[in-house]
């Protein structure tokens, strides 16, 4: 199991709920958070704010700048392009989780399919 400790992962999602149980569980795990409501946040941190998480837990469906677009951007960011990405999402088409691993996406996780404990697992596989 990856080490939390100085780990920090960036969580896009425009849900609150699942925003704060994903913030919960990951902090108590000992992951630093960083937040962002939209995938126009999201750029805007790690763009302008130079920020470069361990990992980023990215939702599809979101106001402004869907997590798709987010995932095509952050490939073309040379400090962030080898950064996992774990799509966490109710989307469950196959053309989207196609498009999403072929745009680079380590994993595609549906939302209502994974608890809490198992996308940590899912994480923590990344975080090697």
């Amino acid at each position: 199991m990856a080490e939390a400790k100085n780990k920090t992962i960036m969580i896009v999602e425009d849900d609150t709920f699942v925003l704060d149980i994903y913030h919960t569980k990951l902090s108590n795990e000992g992951f630093e958070i960083i937040t962002a409501a939209d995938g126009v946040e999201a750029m805007e941190k790690l763009e302008k704010e130079k920020i470069v998480p361990n990992l980023i837990l990215l939702d599809i469906i979101m106001p402004n700048m869907d997590g798709l677009e987010v995932l095509r951007r952050v490939q073309k960011i040379e400090a962030l392009k080898n950064t996992p990405i774990v799509m966490l999402t109710n989307l469950s088409q196959r053309d989207e989780i196609e498009e999403a691993l072929n745009l680079g996406a380590k994993d595609y996780l549906i939302k209502s399919h994974f608890t809490p404990v198992e996308v940590l697992e899912k994480i923590n596989k990344y975080l090697v």
